[in-house]
């Protein structure tokens, strides 16, 4: 009688019964509970966390670990990459100074969009931050990883300087150009079949480097300049040297 019910104990229990738990790290979590809960093990969700050099949704941690022994039904604990990217609260760059409002960026899980200058007494200093071409406010929601737009202070010298000319030059080379005269890209119009901005040409300019009378027009430091880009480098007459 004894014999019998320990015998029958076992048999609820599955006294005697091992597994061993497959290596999860790296699978999609759906992946994962369906392998485990078809070799008969319990699973639990124990952590969502998010990590952005991983793909989302997949297993970065469980416990016990990669080819443990254990009992039928033991309970696997996973840690899993987060599906939906975490919200991020907007932090005050205004006023902050370019190098320490890159730094804040960077804690806060946010990346540098572009940077605009504009001619004011804050040189150096943010006086804007823009997502998606909008201002936006302290403590605004915003997805892991947004790129936020700058504007910043370029002092007010009151500097004339004449017009570059970008006609003919790769995109990265008329940015170095307009680096060294204190300006800006404004506008960006890129022509369909264009994949890479770097390396494309620019083929029109404004303001240009002449007026109609072919005197040399001039610009102040801290302004912007629009460009358009195509695929191939296209020469014409108004080519000119910025030397």
């Amino acid at each position: 009688m004894g014999l019998a019910f320990l015998q029958l104990l076992g048999m609820i229990t599955n006294h005697g019964q091992y597994l061993t738990v497959p290596a999860l790290v790296g699978l999609n979590t759906n992946t994962a509970i369906k392998q485990l809960e078809k070799q008969g093990f319990d699973v639990v969700i124990q952590d969502s966390v998010y990590t952005d050099t991983l793909q989302r949704g997949v297993v970065i941690k469980q416990l016990p670990d990669p080819n443990s022994t254990v009992k039928v039904n033991r309970t696997i604990y996973l840690t899993v990459n987060r599906f939906i990217l975490p919200m991020i609260e907007m932090p005050t760059l205004e006023g902050k100074t370019i190098g320490f409002a890159l730094e804040i960026l960077k804690r806060s899980h946010l990346e540098l969009g572009d940077t605009i200058f504009k001619p004011d007494f804050m040189k150096g200093s943010v006086l804007e931050q823009l997502y998606n071409g909008k201002k936006i406010k302290l403590g605004e929601k915003l997805p892991w990883g947004s790129r936020i737009s700058l504007v910043i202070g370029s002092g007010l010298s009151g500097e004339q300087i004449r017009v570059p000319s970008l006609v003919g030059l790769s995109f990265a080379e008329a940015q170095i150009i307009l680096d060294q005269f204190g300006l800006s890209v404004g506008a960006l119009v890129v022509d369909l079949g264009v994949t890479d901005t770097a390396a494309s040409f620019v083929y029109k300019q404004s303001p240009e480097k002449y007026n109609e009378e072919k005197v040399p027009i001039y610009i102040q430091s801290g302004q912007w300049m629009d460009v358009w880009l195509s695929k191939e480098r296209i020469v014409t007459d108004s080519l000119d040297s910025n030397q």
